[in-house]
């Protein structure tokens, strides 16, 4: 690859290096009318100004199809007079964000299966992100999952101890450094023990300096030593060391222990600065400067992006931030660019077989299928009809599930063909929920450690639900998409000989898998 022209960083303007600094949010799709988020995303015209007038150093896009991101990556390009670094979260593989690409099941199913599979799920995850004109990987997740009740990490992370994490985190960086992306280990100092998601408030992590050094700090030395561009910063507040700054705004975090006692080089991101567990604790441009003289390269989905690129040139200006800092920001910008921009998009890198192979794999190695069903072979169709068999799909949100869940899904045909009625339910509507009618009721649950939920008490529900329907002798079988720390709380609830499934992913393919194993589909 041939190195790309950038401009003499002295030669820029102080405003247009501190734009350098800012990554801006829109959406994949190409036309102003497709923002599904418009409190977060840029329109077009919005966006091409940002582009070429400030020229911000980078955009994070979300939603669309690959071959639309891939259009779309090369209309950003061209508006730009520095190339962009383009990013996404993309921890599962592309297709986890953009329709047509590999989507894997989440990083933790490789505990089921192989921490092996994880420099595959880098390579395939660079490979195709270059492929639509990403350039920068927000992932891996390097955070420990060691508290079940964690609602925003949760599954996506490699595994609950320091071993699993780090070989895996190795495995994924070595992979995607096969291809000239540039990945992200997140969230530092360490985002696994919190039960609170940072999305809707500030978590604190009450631990003391030498449980960081023995847990959390372990898995992102690896990075660094495993050659990690970037670092992502958590919003979450650590006492033992900055008691009045989260992380993100913590100069003691992001300058004296991630880049002077840790060694890191490279890029130091703040997570977005749209979440409420940063945005509310002070005004957004208050905010950014506070991330910069923290010691940050880069402020990701300010929520004011001019405001927040004034902000920070009067805080220079005034000397608050001093003029050399920026300048070596852009410098770890200019080396991450000079590594990754350039390379136009390539279609035909996806769809691959061989890709969609290895994730299919991951999704059925994963699942866990206690006994089948035993009265899917000894009775009849029109049986279960005449019985009023129930196929109980209880889901997070009904508005959220269509990637998953839709009349086409096998959690939905396999048990219609099998003669089961069907009723989708979420916490709202579980309560009230009638089911004196039905003589015998399938339970399938999707629920993961999802950002943005909430706690909606739907897990306590749903135990409620099985207690009473074992006690009345209703209650056929259960399987779990997603979480296994929701698993874990159910298990216990049920008779030793009742049969019930699990898969990490929520896929067709691990629902295909599961219900097999459980009898349906056999008839």
């Amino acid at each position: 690859m041939l190195p790309i022209n950038l401009p003499d960083i002295d030669s820029l303007s102080l405003i247009e290096q501190v734009s350098q600094m800012v990554v801006v949010r829109t959406c994949g799709m190409l036309y102003d009318h497709q923002i599904q988020y418009p409190q977060w995303e840029l329109n077009n015209s919005k966006l091409q100004a940002l582009i070429s007038e400030y020229g911000v150093g980078g955009v994070i896009l979300l939603g669309g199809s690959a071959p639309e991101i891939a259009l779309r990556t090369q209309q950003m390009q061209s508006w730009a007079k520095v190339p962009l670094l383009i990013a996404a979260d993309i921890e599962e593989g592309v297709g986890q964000r953009f329709s047509g690409a590999t989507w894997f099941p989440p990083p933790m199913a490789l505990q089921a299966v192989s921490m092996k599979y994880a420099e595959a799920m880098g390579k395939i995850t660079a490979e195709e992100a270059l492929a639509i004109g990403i350039n920068w990987l927000l992932a891996p997740i390097v955070d420990i999952n060691n508290n079940p009740d964690n609602p925003v990490i949760n599954v996506r992370a490699f595994g609950i101890t320091v071993g699993e994490v780090m070989g895996a985190t190795r495995g994924f960086i070595a992979g995607a450094k096969q291809y000239p992306v540039l990945t992200t280990a997140k969230h530092f100092p360490g985002h696994g023990d919190t039960s609170v998601d940072s999305h809707l408030q500030t978590p604190m992590i009450p631990h003391d300096r030498q449980r960081f050094e023995n847990v959390e700090f372990p898995p992102f030395i690896n990075a660094i030593a495993a050659g990690v561009d970037a670092i992502m910063s958590a919003h979450i507040l650590v006492p033992a060391f900055d008691r009045h700054h989260i992380a993100t705004l913590s100069h003691h975090i992001i300058t004296g222990i991630l880049r002077n006692e840790l060694g890191f080089e490279g890029l130091i991101t703040t997570d977005a600065l749209i979440m409420s567990g940063v945005a509310n604790l002070d005004s957004p441009e208050a905010i950014a400067v506070q991330a910069v003289k923290a010691g940050v390269d880069i402020l990701l989905m300010p929520v004011d992006p001019i405001a927040t690129i004034h902000a920070i040139c009067e805080a220079v200006e005034s000397k608050e931030i001093d003029r050399d800092q920026i300048r070596a920001s852009v410098q770890r910008i200019w080396k991450a660019k000079q590594k990754v921009c350039g390379i136009p998009p390539n279609l035909k890198k996806l769809g691959n077989p061989l890709n969609l192979g290895i994730a299919k794999s991951i999704a059925t190695k994963s699942i866990n299928v206690y006994s089948s069903i035993a009265n899917l072979q000894s009775s009849t169709i029109q049986e279960r009809i005449e019985a009023n068999y129930l196929n109980l799909i209880i889901v997070d949100d009904p508005l959220t599930c269509e990637e998953f869940l839709n009349s086409r899904s096998p959690a939905v045909v396999l048990p219609k063909h099998d003669g089961y009625q069907r009723i989708v339910a979420d916490s709202l509507t579980l309560a009230n929920l009638k089911y004196d009618q039905f003589s015998q009721i399938f339970i399938q649950i999707f629920s993961r450690g999802n950002p943005f939920r909430g706690n909606t008490n739907l897990h306590e529900k749903i135990q409620i639900l099985v207690t009473e329907l074992i006690l009345e002798h209703k209650l056929q079988a259960v399987v779990l998409y997603g979480s296994p720390y929701s698993l874990d709380r159910l298990l216990p609830l049920l008779p030793i000989q009742m049969p019930w499934g699990f898969a990490y992913s929520q896929q067709p393919e691990s629902q295909e898998a599961v219900l097999h194993k459980l009898g349906f589909g056999q008839s």
